[in-house]
């Protein structure tokens, strides 16, 4: 009897320590929570908010909520969300926040989440608030509270970034500041530029952020990938594109396509024949003078207008013909004959840049 006791013991210990050996090897954690209760957003204590385009730095809304609860002890992420509209068609993050219920945004914080969120400057709008919480690393579990709207009158934030050829390819030469032909940059991908035109035999290029300056600069050592010297740290220097230290352009039409995000570039071939440019061509809009553009002598599709003073309004490009160019989207983008106004919402003084062998335009403006 106390043989069988004893082999019996032996069984249970070794299935006691598989059981521990498994357990022991299993590292999964469940994690269970309840349905999420949404947090609650504090109505603010005032109805409009005009920012100050002085003191951008200054605290302009200070936002307080009710935590989320999700059944169990964990830090929550806040996101700060804006819309122009009350159901957040598209949504607009402005800030995050992890494990508190109250949060301070700046006025160039609020400033850049009405222009993010398609508000026009200095004019009062609608804008709309709500807080999303969620948990852990990939936010998930997500849950709106209730939204609150002001209205706000926002100062002018140009966001984007411009930029310029430069190289014996090109019309200026390597000149960094001689009417430098502007890149033309994509209309929804503010990361993407393009430049169709004429580039001369056996040359190369760069592209410079600013004319006058020759850094920062960006340019090639493997006639895809890009990369770029600093303001102050200026050695050393990338190859000229497109083929690095290789052989120069073969002259004709090219167009070059940059995407400053991915770092990389395409150089391809372009088929200019049969594509006549108009023998005159002016902007015409609703609040300026007719302005006459001009081409460049290096590449007669490619017109410009160098310090026009623009007003809000709308513009197009109008051809001695009577052919009028637009489009709806303003700074950048491609027009077609027929194809609207160009929205102009802040005035300033701007460089214009127009392409007739793309329809592809460029408003830079100077001061802001």
């Amino acid at each position: 009897m106390m043989k069988n006791i004893k082999r019996f013991s032996a069984i249970t210990l070794i299935g006691l320590f598989l059981v521990m050996f498994n357990s022991c090897d299993d590292t999964t954690e469940t994690f269970m929570i309840s349905t999420p209760t949404a947090p609650i957003l504090a109505e603010l204590n005032f109805t409009e908010l005009e920012l100050d385009a002085v003191n951008t730095n200054n605290p302009a809304v200070t936002l307080n909520w009710n935590e989320a609860t999700y059944g169990q002890q964990a830090a929550i992420n806040y996101a700060i969300q804006f819309s122009k509209d009350d159901v957040f068609t598209e949504p607009i993050t402005a800030s995050t926040i992890t494990g508190q219920s109250s949060i301070t945004l700046s006025v160039n914080e609020i400033n850049a989440a009405a222009g993010n969120a398609g508000l026009n400057p200095f004019t009062w709008s609608d804008i709309y608030v709500r807080i999303v919480s969620s948990l852990g690393t990939q936010n998930n579990e997500t849950t709106n509270s209730n939204v609150v709207n002001f209205k706000v009158y926002p100062y002018f934030n140009y966001v984007f970034n411009d930029y310029y050829l430069v190289g014996d390819a090109t019309a200026p030469g390597w000149n960094n500041n001689n009417n430098n032909p502007a890149l033309f940059r994509d209309a929804t991908d503010s990361n993407t530029f393009y430049y169709t035109g004429f580039w001369a035999d056996n040359g190369h290029f760069k592209v410079l952020p600013n004319k006058g300056l020759w850094h920062p600069q960006y340019g090639t050592d493997d006639g895809t990938s890009t990369w770029a010297t600093t303001a102050t740290v200026t050695n050393p220097e990338p190859e000229r594109m497109p083929y690095g230290g290789g052989n120069g352009i073969t002259a004709g039409f090219y167009t070059f396509k940059i995407n400053f995000a991915s770092n990389t570039f395409t150089f391809e071939t372009f088929n200019a024949s049969g594509i006549m440019s108009p023998a005159s061509l002016s902007i015409e809009g609703t609040n300026n003078t007719n302005v006459a553009m001009s081409a460049l002598t290096f590449d007669g599709h490619i017109w410009f207008a160098t310090s026009v003073r623009l007003k809000p309004g709308d513009l197009e490009f109008v051809t001695g013909a009577g052919n009028r160019w637009g489009s709806t989207t303003s700074f950048s983008g491609v027009a077609t004959d027929g194809g609207g106004a160009i929205p102009v919402i802040v005035e300033d003084d701007y460089d214009v840049w127009f392409n007739d062998l793309t329809g592809r335009f460029i408003l830079i403006p100077l001061n802001l």
